[in-house]
């Protein structure tokens, strides 16, 4: 009897312990709150840092549920509520999360400073490396952002409480600076948001496909007919900045920014991707869709995209 409950004990420690190696878990963090609002624009009609930490962070995790799988989202805060440091890092520690991003807005006395940091606590963290320049690629190559860098202890001559005293993997993310004009004008609109959400959750979804091979991230599906739901196979493929073989669809442009969730776009059952194209031509923004291993898989799906009502798409390298 003793050796069979021996066994059994031994049998639901490898089943945990494997369902864990299966699924990971995100805290994000909504940096200040409350009677704590942060940076402040020189515009009084601008949003406070808190509530800007606030939206962005919830887009983040609204991406994260919507399009990826396995990855549990457990928030510090969900609405405009004070949440001490110690509360941040005991909330962060006691969910035995696999990973850490703290969002926040910047502040500088010289008012022509702009751009975007990723924090990390030290360099010696090779993991946190890796996502802080992940997410410093994301920010300046897809959303157009100037990026400042990675950051460590040594840069900013100070600890952060968030970075320190958490025991997984942690990013500090700076989204931008609401002493620069221009920048803080840009942070304050529905666009901005959405752009610097969709930044940070690639850079997230490159990072832990890379570090967490074996798990499945991707939900990827396309309504066919009867409003059944296909999925398309997606063999947890890979997107960074320097991955080959990779193919997306091109839906369409435009020359003013159009939202992502519009029905058009959601009818689709893929993440679209508005994409800032930085030029003086007319046709500034640029709109893809699904991530495909061969150009066979994509040309596949592409017919339905077309059948859709995006006539005139097709398919490019990424």
């Amino acid at each position: 009897m003793k050796q069979l409950l021996l066994f059994l004990c031994c049998l639901i420690v490898s089943s945990n312990g494997l369902f864990a190696q299966n699924k990971i878990t995100l805290v994000i963090d909504a940096g200040h709150g409350g009677n704590d609002p942060g940076h402040l624009s020189n515009n009084e009609n601008h949003l406070p840092e808190k509530a800007l930490n606030l939206i962005i962070s919830k887009l983040v995790g609204q991406y994260i549920d919507q399009y990826l799988t396995n990855v549990e989202v457990v928030y510090t805060r969900k609405d405009d509520s004070y949440v001490s440091l110690d509360d941040r890092v005991e909330k962060a520690n006691s969910s035995n999360a696999t990973y850490f991003m703290s969002i926040h807005c910047n502040a500088n006395e010289k008012q022509h400073v702009h751009g975007t940091e990723s924090h990390i606590h030290d360099f010696s963290s090779t993991k946190a490396v890796a996502f802080a320049e992940e997410l410093e690629h994301q920010f300046s190559k897809r959303a157009g952002r100037h990026s400042r860098g990675v950051k460590d202890n040594g840069d900013r001559e100070h600890t952060l409480q968030v970075l320190k005293f958490t025991k997984m993997t942690g990013v500090l993310i700076e989204c931008g600076f609401l002493t620069n004009e221009k920048e803080a004008n840009y942070l304050n609109t529905s666009e901005g948001q959405e752009v610097i959400a969709s930044a940070i959750y690639r850079a997230f979804r490159t990072f832990i496909q890379e570090e967490h091979p074996k798990i499945k991230f991707l939900k990827e599906t396309l309504p066919t007919k009867g409003n059944k739901n296909t999925e398309i196979a997606s063999k947890n493929k890979k997107d960074t900045k320097s991955s080959k073989g990779e193919y997306t669809i091109q839906l369409m442009s435009s020359q003013d920014p159009l939202e992502t969730s519009i029905n058009q776009f959601q009818g689709l059952g893929m993440e679209v991707l508005r994409v800032n194209l930085n030029t003086k031509n007319a046709y500034k923004y640029l709109y893809t869709a699904g991530t495909f291993i061969t150009k066979e898989e994509a040309n596949l799906v592409l017919e339905k995209v077309k059948k859709k009502g995006f006539k005139d798409a097709i398919v490019i390298k990424k």
